[in-house]
């Protein structure tokens, strides 16, 4: 008979993942940072993102792979450009501090880029640019990950699953959010299938002989199939340029797992780009809020990223709904 899932409130999920990471050689501040940015994935539904990940984080930092109390060092290297060094530690508070400035920086210049090197996972992409559409301004981001799929035609690994993220402001609603990996899935889902015993659909992966499967170990072995076929291996490639060839980090060849605690840093990059809405013209948030209503005029449509908002009014609440195998295993740490 299976055992129910324990709830717990957004405030109680974030302290049980902070404490966990604390007593695994993180500091208290990005251990805060970090609890935040997984139980916000976890949430908003992208479980691949969220709570899956904290015994695999902890185990990093706890054997010197992430180092735990990097202190990100950001330097403005051109008059819109910051480059962010996450001193291969965590991501999110690296891109914590770059934001702080690089909202003022995009109001001022109307463009304004953050180049990040030397950093880790950095987990749900559209909750990074949906804070710059907080803030009134357009995001786009993106960022390598180590190697999952092969160039189309191909069999061996070779670009990450590279996902793509772009938030715009709306007008008297919340923002437009796009996210999305260039894999079929993202590659979390398959490990978080594979924490729960559970097979995955087919057409996500391919085993390492190249072979369709369903099991996420033989997956996670294997390679990922990029969203649509050759068009998604096309634009993973343009994802490792932007955010490895452009940045200085390490190509997704290169970089060590994200999953286990053995080898060096992954040392991957993420580039994170912002508009000011008016820097070209004026009138954006008309055309925006008639771009909306547009795509959601037929019956069955809606903007993408919509149902998180649902998903974030529920857990705030009903509170997060966690397995007990998951909880076991965070409060062991």
């Amino acid at each position: 008979m299976s055992v129910a899932s324990e709830t717990l409130s957004i405030e109680a999920a974030q302290e049980l993942v902070a404490q966990a990471l604390t007593r695994s050689n993180v500091s208290a501040a990005n251990a805060a940072s970090v609890a935040r940015a997984l139980v916000a994935a976890e949430v908003d539904g992208q479980g691949g993102h969220g709570l899956s990940r904290v015994v695999a984080y902890a185990g990093q930092a706890r054997s010197g792979k992430v180092d735990g109390n990097a202190v990100p060092r950001i330097e403005k290297v051109r008059p819109a450009v910051l480059a962010v060094d996450a001193g291969h530690g965590f991501a999110f508070p690296a891109i914590d501090a770059a934001l702080e400035a690089l909202v003022p920086l995009a109001r001022e210049t109307g463009l304004a880029a953050a180049s990040f090197s030397r950093s880790h996972h950095a987990g749900q992409l559209g909750a990074h640019v949906e804070r710059l559409a907080d803030a009134g301004l357009i995001g786009l981001m993106v960022s390598n990950t180590p190697k999952a799929m092969a160039p189309w035609g191909g069999a061996a690994p070779l670009y990450g699953t590279n996902p793509i993220a772009f938030a715009a402001p709306m007008n008297d609603a919340a923002p437009l959010v796009i996210d999305l990996s260039l894999s079929k899935v993202a590659r979390g889902k398959v490990m978080a299938a594979a924490q729960r015993g559970e097979a995955i659909p087919e057409g996500w992966a391919l085993d390492a002989s190249g072979a369709a499967t369903t099991d996420p170990a033989a997956a996670l072995k294997g390679t990922m199939v990029p969203a649509g076929d050759a068009k998604g291996a096309a634009l993973a490639l343009m994802v490792e340029v932007l955010s490895a060839a452009f940045t200085g980090a390490n190509p997704s060849s290169a970089a060590s797992s994200f999953f286990d605690a053995d080898g060096p840093p992954p040392g991957i990059g993420h580039l994170l780009i912002a508009l000011a809405p008016d820097a070209a013209a004026d009138g954006f948030a008309a055309r925006m809020t008639a771009l909306a209503v547009a795509a959601t005029m037929e019956p069955g449509t809606r903007l993408p990223g919509t149902s998180r908002l649902e998903r974030r009014r529920a857990a705030k609440e009903l509170g997060i709904a966690v397995s007990p195998a998951m909880l076991e295993a965070i409060r062991a740490l």
